[in-house]
Formats: C-alpha cells, structure tokens, sequence
C-alpha cells in the first residue's frame, strides 16, 4: 500500500477523488496507527509517521468513499493524571463525516475491568464498537438556497426525525423513521399547510444509545448522547450507512428549502457519549482525555455540568476549533439553515463561571459562516449559575424558559402573574432590550421534546414516568400544569371541553405574543405521551406522533384551529413587531392612539394597583396596527389591522367591556371558548362600549380592520 505524507489540514478523512487524507490530532499521543477495517472483520494499520503541530497525518492513493476506519492511539494510560490512551481500544475519527454500524456494550469498549475501575482492560474493542467512514463529499444541490426567513417570519417546528415519522399513515413502511421521510411530500404538505418556516431538528449528530439504557431494553431516543459531531446519525438512514446517511439528509435538506422550510439542527456541543470516569472508550478520551474534557482537581474524574458525566473543555483552542470546524461544515456542506445549542451555558464556561465574553462567542461572532444563520440557546444547564435566560450575547436568540412558566401560570390560575404575563406577550423586554436584542430575540414555547406535551400539560398534574425504569424519579416534578380536574384519561364531557379549551388558550396566547413561536411536533394533534414529562427513553409509541388518518372519522379541530392561529399571525405584522412597543403614541404614523394600551375588564386603563392585585386574572390588550414604528424592507410604512386580545384566566365568567375611542366596530376573529375555536367568516360584530360575558378560562381576539 502506497502511503503519501498528505496535509494536516483538513481534519478527518478528505476524499479528492483519488484517494484519501488522514489527519488527527493529539497531543498526549507517542504513536497513532490508522487501521483500514474489512468486512472479514480484518484490518490493516498505517502508522501516521507525519506530524505537525500534533497533527498525524497521511494520504493514501486509492482509498475510496465507503472505506471503514479507526485510530489505535499508542500513549501513556495514567488516569490519576488524566491520561486514557490504550492502543487496544479503536476510536472514531472526531472528524468523522460518517459513522458505521452500533456498540455491543462488551466489557471491551471500557479502558478497566467491570468491578475494577483501576484497572486496565486491554480486550480488542473493534469487534464491539462503531467505525468511521470515509464518505463522498460531491452531492448535486442544483439550484438550493438557505431560504433565509426573517426572525419576524419564522415559525419554528420542533420535530424527531424518527417521531415525526414513523407512524405516518402515507409514507412506505421502509421510509418511516428517516430523513426520507422527512422530505416525503406528506411530510412537507403538512408542514406548509400548517404555516411552519423552520423544522427544528431533535439531535441528528450520531449517537450513542447508553449502554445502562440498552440493559434495560431501552434505547437513548432523544439523541442528547453526541459521539460524532461531523456524522449524520446513521440509524436514521433507510438505505445504508456507509455514507449513505450523508446523501440522504442532503436530500431531505433539498426537499424542505424547495418548499421553503429552514432546516435547524439541535446540537450537543456541551459533552459527549463518553460520561464520566467508569465510561466507555470510544473516541476522544482515548485520542487525548486532558485536550478534550474539563478535568477535577483530580484529573481522574470529570467537571460535569452538563448531568452526563463530562463536559467539553472550553479554554481547549483544539475543542473550540472541532466546535466552529462542524458548524462550518453543517452549514456550508449540509445546508442547514441554523442551530439550536443544547445547554448552551455550558459552551460559555471558559473557566468556571458562565461568561458572556468566552471564547467561544468571539469565535461566533467573528465567523463569517456561522454568525449569519440563526442561533438559538437553551440558555442553561446544571452547573452553578446556570440559568442565563437573557443574558445571552445579541447575535443570540435564546429558549425563553420564563415565557414557558409564566403563559402556564397564568392559564392555571396562579395569583400575582398579570405583571409578568404582560411583559411575556410583548417580547420580554425586561430580558432583551438592555443589551441591544429585540423581541425577535425570544424563542416562546409553552411545550417542547422536554416535559409534558400540550395535551398532557392540561391533563395532568403529576408526571408518570414509570415506564423509563427509574420509579418516576426521574423527569421534572413541577411542571406548572393542571389536569383540569381528573387526572389523565377521562370521559367527563365538562373536562374534556375544559381541556381542549385550556390547549386552544396556550396555542393562541403563543401565536399572538411577540416574539419568535415554536411548536411542539404533534401538539396540533393534541398528541400524548401519557403524562410522561421525559420521555427519553422511550423509542416507541409513547413519543411517536400519531398522525389522523385521511378520510377517517378524526375530529381535525385542534388541528385546524393551530393553522388558523399560525396564519392569523402570518397575515398580521402587528402580531411580530421587530421593535418593543413604546407605550405611546408613535410619531409619523398619523395615529394618535398608543401604540399598545391595557385595560381592565371593564374597559378601564389599567393602573399599578391593577396590576398587583393578587386576584386578578383578566384583562384586555389594544395593539394598534396603525402605530408600528419599524419601515417595511425598502422604507415603506408598515400598517395593519388593529388588535383587542382578551384574557379571562380566571375560573368564574366575567363581564367584559369592550373600551370607547379605540374603534367603533370590532369583528370576533378567535373565541377559544367555541369548540371549533375561531369564528367562521366575517365574524360578529361589536360595537366599541358593548359589554359581554366570557366564561373562565377563555380567550377572545377581536379585530378593528384599518
């Protein structure tokens, strides 16, 4: 076999169309070998004699795309000093751009004896563990564009790959779980239909399924479990993985632009598959384990703030640089239009504390790649000090976690809430526009993958997850829901009307909110997980969305009524302002009404002693379409149609007035308390002074046209 020097750079397996660049790095190593794995279970080794910077690499003639491989990293295995290297363990290449086949959970992929933790364990991992692939970067894109949705357009859908399929009745038998299934034309029909502009992809980074989970017949479903940060996991492929995983989310991505839906990925940056000290041996803590994880003071364990058992080690310039290396590589060759970073406090703790100025946001920032697509933080994690929501950086859009707690207190009836409810529906001001942000900034969302669905948010009031094995210790146990009187299944009509009433508040409330929505893939089904609230684990019918059958006897209405909220939304620019309101009257645009007002029930101007009262739990918003102050994309005035949102969170019906000198005649446009939710044609009228009753727990949205 010919072995050339080659270049250290790229990283990873690089295939030019006549063989193939090798290149790793690690610093800790003495000796690496590049082993070229054959079906026969053989394999051949390639010492990697060419170093540079503590970059080994090689080009070897005639490797083609399809090849398996692994590195045998020769180094010191001194765990009291944070040293793991042992040649007999095979490792993924942390550049892999795909990954092949599973792990057996064999006493061979850890680096000790089971029972022995100080031990060392020099079994062969090969037979047990997965391989890297060397894949064909050329695909045909045609004429794809990242449709680039404005912030003020977007409507974020958070979706599994697998859940969102598998159970759909029009895709064939061996599409469902896929990204083929994904770019299916049922799949994209619905999304369209339905108004979403970006699908937010649950973790598609090949995974790792935990071997305790495995034990249990369970399986790591979720995909929060990274090993591969370049590799498109391969479980999700229908046809093959030895590259083919690649080709197939090419076209998936291909099939969502062309209907004009972004593509965001949920990434895992913060750890990795690995866990803590007693964990397996698979990529980068054999490759160089004090490089790659933030040590303890005893470099035999692990910093974890992550709850995984590791986490990244963020001063590392080699870690910083795999991070911006895979976004770069997502987005300039997979096409994906943005992230999402799980427990993105965690990529801010250079040292101990989260700070906003680490490195890895000045790397961001000046990125001409990665700072133009959309970011979005889950903006905490488990470490002191971890709760950052609006303390993110201004390039960020972050998960806001208060707008979540305070639309669910609100609507079950917890006291002292208006006041913040207030700031919730009109961007958050009070977390984004110290630092520059607008309310574009906040990504609101009453449900996600994390907690109870939408149905079960207003059918349970404890959570349920004996099904994951842990004696329902696991989960979050305040979920600040309310089973609206019988918890779970019930065949109660008053509850039941209680309860679609209750899920046609929250997806009304989040689409007329400033601010960026997104929904939970299957809360427009109303989907269950039976009071689940960590569903995990659960790779199966507990998290699979269960799509209505065409033509069948399916009450459509929740569906319906998500579609007509999400393009109500999309018709109304005063429903996605780019600029918090002013609270007055806005110059230049011949209205002498503010902008925003709010009022009692009775139709009264609210007052600080209103807005503490402990009791209250009703009011009502003017938005004034004709007062929007930011210009349209060439200069041009924005006007629009002017608004009354009215809350009755309460459980008692109140009177409500509607207020005088706003509008003469209104039109009911929403009525959350009819079963259908929205008012069919012109709507009814009412006249501006006209009072009506509307029953607890309701929600009306009335319409002055401009």
């Amino acid at each position: 076999m010919q072995v050339w020097p080659g270049q250290t750079y790229p990283l990873g397996a690089t295939y030019d169309g006549a063989g193939t660049n090798f290149a790793v790095y690690s610093e800790a190593a003495n000796r690496i070998e590049l082993c070229l794995l054959h079906d026969d279970g053989s394999e051949t080794a390639v010492e990697l004699r060419e170093t540079d910077a503590f970059v080994r690499h090689a080009y070897l003639p005639g490797i083609m795309p399809g090849q398996r491989y692994g590195f045998r990293v020769h180094g010191p295995y001194e765990p009291e000093r944070g040293h793991r290297c042992n040649s007999a363990k095979l490792l993924l290449d942390p550049y892999a751009r795909a990954i092949s086949g599973s792990i057996d959970w064999g006493e061979s992929v850890y680096g000790y004896h089971f029972g022995k933790p100080d031990s060392r364990n020099d079994m062969d991992s090969a037979p047990h563990t997965m391989s890297s692939v060397v894949v064909n970067p050329y695909f045909d894109w045609g004429d794809d564009r990242l449709p680039r949705t404005d912030y003020h357009r977007t409507v974020l859908y958070e979706a599994h790959v697998k859940g969102l399929t598998m159970l759909h009745p029009e895709l064939p038998e061996e599409l469902r779980g896929t990204y083929a299934g994904l770019a299916h034309p049922a799949v994209i029909e619905h999304l369209t239909e339905l108004g979403v502009t970006a699908l937010e992809l649950m973790p598609v980074h090949q995974f790792v399924n935990d071997h305790r989970l495995v034990d249990a017949g369970l399986g790591n479903y979720w995909g929060y479990n990274t090993i591969g940060f370049f590799a498109p996991h391969n479980a999700y492929a229908s046809w093959g993985d030895r590259g083919e995983q690649v080709l197939e989310f090419k076209q998936a991505v291909r099939a969502l632009h062309r209907a004009g839906i972004e593509v965001i990925l949920d990434v895992v940056y913060n750890h990795t598959a690995e866990g803590n000290h007693l964990g397996p041996t698979l990529s980068f803590r054999g490759l160089d384990n004090a490089q790659y994880y933030r040590l303890a003071d005893n470099p035999r364990y692990y910093t974890d703030t992550t709850g995984t058992g590791n986490s990244l080690l963020m001063r590392s310039p080699h870690v910083l640089q795999l991070i911006m290396d895979s976004l770069r590589y997502w987005v300039t060759e997979m096409h994906v239009d943005g992230f999402r970073f799980d427990l993105a406090a965690t990529l801010a703790r250079q040292f101990h504390e989260v700070d906003r100025l680490s490195s890895f946001f000045d790397l961001v920032q000046q990125d001409p790649v990665v700072s133009q697509v959309k970011l979005i933080a889950e903006p905490w994690d488990v470490g002191e000090g971890g709760y950052q929501v609006g303390n993110f950086p201004p390039l960020w859009t972050e998960w806001n976690g208060k707008y979540r707690d305070t639309v669910r207190d609100l609507w079950r009836g917890e006291p002292r809430t208006l006041a913040e409810f207030a700031s919730r529906l009109t961007g958050s001001s009070d977390l984004y526009q110290d630092d520059g942000r607008r309310p574009l900034a906040s990504i609101n969302f009453t449900t996600c993958h994390d907690g109870f669905t939408l149905h079960d948010l207003v059918s349970y009031n404890e959570k349920h997850n004996e099904a994951n094995g842990e004696s329902n210790r696991d989960g979050e146990s305040h979920n600040r829901s309310w089973n609206c009187g019988a918890e779970g299944d019930t065949d109660d009509p008053e509850i039941l009307e209680l309860r679609n009433r209750q899920m046609r508040n929250f997806i009304a409330t989040l689409m007329l909110s400033q601010g960026v929505p997104m929904l939970s893939h299957g809360d427009e089904f109303a989907r269950t997980q039976g009071g689940n609230n960590n569903a995990y684990c659960q790779d199966n019918e507990v998290s699979w969305v269960r799509w209505p059958e065409k033509g069948a006897e399916t009450d459509t209405t929740m569906l319906e009524f998500t579609q007509a909220m999400v393009w109500l939304r999309r018709d109304h620019p005063v429903f996605r302002r780019r600029r918090f309101f002013h609270g007055r009257p806005v110059e230049g645009t011949h209205d002498d009404l503010s902008d925003i007002s709010w009022f009692t029930p009775e139709g009264e101007e609210m007052t600080q002693q209103d807005w503490q009262a402990a009791h209250a739990k009703a009011m009502t918003v003017f938005l004034n379409g004709g007062a929007i102050s930011e210009p349209g994309p060439r200069g041009e005035r924005i006007s629009d149609d002017s608004f009354l949102l009215m809350f009755n969170a309460s459980a008692e019906k109140l009177e409500f007035v509607v207020p005088v000198n706003h509008g003469e005649q209104w039109k009911i446009m929403v009525d959350t308390a009819r079963p259908e939710g929205v008012t069919p044609g012109q709507g009814e009228k009412v006249d501006g002074g006209e009072r009506f009753t509307m029953i607890g727990r309701s929600m009306t949205v009335l319409m002055r046209p401009a």
